[in-house]
């Protein structure tokens, strides 16, 4: 069993942060503290809804200028997906290999999909480590 597979079919909550449901920061946030140890920010008191697009990208602009994640060329596992939605960057997911992603959307549930589809790659930002995973290898 993968470690991905014990997060599929959580429900989607706006602004939600456990196994009962979450967003697509939620799903990231539970997978860095379940599987490795790394307490990300809630950030529920930043944003009002999920669907608050401009809000969401001004969260990750400024996670990206505190240098806590830094942008990367190969991804591996647990390193995070960037992906625009509209003209915004707004949506994460968490790199299971080089093929597979774990995400959650709106009116879903957290499923793997393949990050080679042309409907991701289109709307792909960049692929982000977090700092802590990079002081864990070296």
């Amino acid at each position: 069993m993968a470690w991905s597979d014990g997060y599929i079919g959580i429900p989607y909550a706006d602004r939600g942060r456990g196994f009962d449901g979450c967003d697509c920061w939620g799903l990231a946030r539970l997978v860095y503290a379940r599987e490795l140890g790394i307490a990300l920010p809630s950030y529920t008191e930043s944003y009002s809804s999920a669907e608050e697009a401009a809000e969401v990208a001004a969260l990750l602009d400024r996670r990206h200028d505190k240098q806590i994640w830094q942008p990367v060329e190969n991804p591996r596992p647990f390193d995070l997906i960037l992906y625009r939605h509209g003209r915004l960057s707004t949506h994460v997911a968490i790199v299971i290999d080089d093929r597979w992603m774990l995400h959650i959307q709106s009116d879903d549930a957290a499923k793997i999909e393949d990050r080679t589809d042309p409907r991701w790659v289109s709307r792909f930002v960049g692929v982000y480590r977090h700092i802590q995973t990079r002081l864990k290898e070296d």
